[in-house]
């Protein structure tokens, strides 16, 4: 097969009329030419940094929707699947991942369970990393979240790391807030990545360490404006990552965004494209063609440099996109899962005021990081704390999905709500089900629709009621992911009419027990300050 265009050679910084010429799944020769069709030819995409199942499908149903944007690999952590499975999930993205035309590369999660302070579906050993790592499908040991294991010298973490330096694999950061000395010890400790880094400061202060940054924008954590300055100086140390990209924001766009979006702010179309297509590729030691003789044929057209519309998309020779349509056909998906936990009742979410004020949990729209805040307590007549939709400081739950146990409460401003509920079984990173809501009724409610359906997001409000059921893991759908895609717009878009102004309510939502950010957090074991790693009192002493 041959196909001709103007050729965007990234690596010498020209453009040129060529022909490439491919046998099988690889380029054989590329030669210029004249009289070439009016398209432009480059290296296909790479997210440097993705947990697939954040899209709410599985990695067959993932690539048929990326392909279209032209993305043709992935660097995919799987330790959403881990925290709830252990390697036999690892195993599944893995498997499930192979049956289609597209290039995943794994890693093998570092911190399963993420921290001590929360219950987990699993544990995934040193061992067991080990075991991960020499699978041909995991090229690195995933993001290294227990950055307090390797600055205080925990066996556990420096024996994981030991093994992907041994057996030659890249290690991935994740250090948010870590600057000076301690970046400096942890970047000597091996780790050579970071998508964490939310001002340009604090990433300028680990590129002068040798570590490399991946600009984030996901679905919650959006860092592009913030960081994108730092490509002038730094094209050869800069990646693009979405890290979580919720179905409806994977049918709008990929890493093809941040392209673009790069390009208005006038930055240099060769150093763009380096992020997007070479680093990741050259970082971490991919079997993904960057437009070469001799490399697998992965590659993309568009129809200029300016507007950069994806036309087609091919991977390993063969076209998997017609930049309209994924080309990728569905393939069936198993389902498996870890789910034992009883029905809630309204009467185990009250919780009495014991003081006058409480730690609130202040969430920030398009960050993962939050504030700690002190306010007022809102009573009942009994005597209870309850929401005040007045003051936006609605009660927050955790529920333990893989063991009986009672659930955790808190309380959280900013998510807007000014009836029902929402509730989700994707919150990061054990995956137990957390909601927010204005009142106890409704709260146990949308709880309910997701033990029942054992895995989902669920919205309820004074009109109507709303499930996406996620019944793999209890956070990905086997089914279309066009179709999963649409029915999480409908449940978006109710979240908002019942009041949240947020950009991404459930996105923001499953990060609320994300205890390895600050600053404050819930478990299902209690409130969490993420800055002392230490649990914290509801009330005010």
């Amino acid at each position: 097969m041959k196909i001709s265009g103007h050729i965007i050679d990234i690596r010498n910084r020209k453009f040129f009329d060529g022909e490439i010429t491919i046998e099988g799944d690889s380029i054989v020769a590329i030669a210029e030419k004249q009289d070439v069709d009016d398209q432009y030819i480059l290296p296909g995409f790479v997210d440097a940094h993705v947990h697939v199942e954040s899209s709410m499908v599985v990695p067959s149903e993932f690539a048929r929707m990326a392909v279209v944007h032209g993305t043709v690999s992935t660097i995919s952590d799987p330790h959403e699947i881990g925290n709830v499975l252990g390697v036999k999930g690892v195993e599944y993205m893995i498997d499930n991942g192979n049956q289609v035309n597209f290039k995943f590369n794994f890693g093998a999660p570092s911190c399963v369970p993420a921290t001590t302070f929360e219950t987990a579906g699993a544990e995934i050993t040193p061992a067991e990393v080990e075991y991960l790592l020499r699978k041909p499908e995991v090229k690195y040991l995933a993001e290294m979240m227990n950055w307090p294991g390797v600055l205080y010298n925990d066996p556990v973490v420096y024996e994981k790391l030991a093994i992907a330096k041994k057996l030659g694999k890249p290690i991935d950061g994740h250090a948010p807030g870590l600057r000076g000395e301690q970046a400096e010890n942890y970047i000597k400790a091996g780790i050579s990545t970071d998508h964490e880094c939310f001002t340009k400061e604090e990433a300028l202060d680990k590129l002068k360490h040798g570590m490399k940054i991946a600009i984030r924008e996901g679905s919650a954590a959006k860092n592009f404006e913030a960081l994108i300055p730092l490509l002038a100086d730094h094209s050869d140390m800069i990646m693009f990552c979405s890290d979580d990209k919720h179905p409806d924001n994977l049918v709008e766009g990929h890493i093809n965004e941040l392209v673009k979006r790069a390009l208005a702010k006038g930055h240099d179309l060769f150093h763009i494209l380096q992020a997007a297509c070479i680093n990741p590729v050259e970082h971490y030691n991919l079997d993904v063609g960057t437009l070469k003789e001799g490399d697998f044929a992965d590659f993309i057209l568009i129809d200029n440099p300016e507007e950069f519309n994806v036309k087609a998309t091919f991977i390993n020779g063969k076209q998997v996109s017609d930049g309209s349509r994924s080309l990728i056909p569905r393939v069936t998906n198993k389902v498996i899962n870890n789910f034992d936990c009883a029905p809630v009742t309204s009467d185990q979410l009250k919780i009495e005021a014991t003081a006058n004020e409480l730690h609130v949990i202040e969430a920030m729209d398009g960050q993962l990081i939050t504030n700690c805040l002190r306010e007022p307590v809102t009573v009942d007549k009994d005597g209870n704390a309850i929401s005040n939709t007045e003051t936006d400081i609605l009660k927050m739950v955790v529920v333990n999905r893989y063991a009986p146990a009672p659930p955790a409460i808190a309380f959280i401003k900013s998510f807007g709500l000014k009836e029902g509920a929402i509730a989700s079984c994707v919150g990061h990173d054990s995956h137990n089900i957390i909601a927010v809501g204005v009142d106890d009724e409704s709260i146990t409610e949308a709880i309910n629709m997701i033990i029942e359906a054992e895995g989902g997001v669920s919205a309820v409000s004074s009109r109507e009621q709303q499930l996406v059921a996620l019944p793999v893991a209890g956070i990905m759908s086997a089914d279309d992911g066009y179709k999963v895609a649409e029915a999480y717009s409908k449940i978006d878009a109710l979240s908002k009419q019942m009041g949240s102004e947020l950009v991404s309510p459930f996105m923001s939502l499953s990060f609320m027990a994300l205890l390895v950010i600050p600053a404050l957090k819930l478990s299902d074991l209690g409130l969490f300050d993420g800055e002392n790693f230490e649990f914290k009192s509801l009330f005010v002493d």
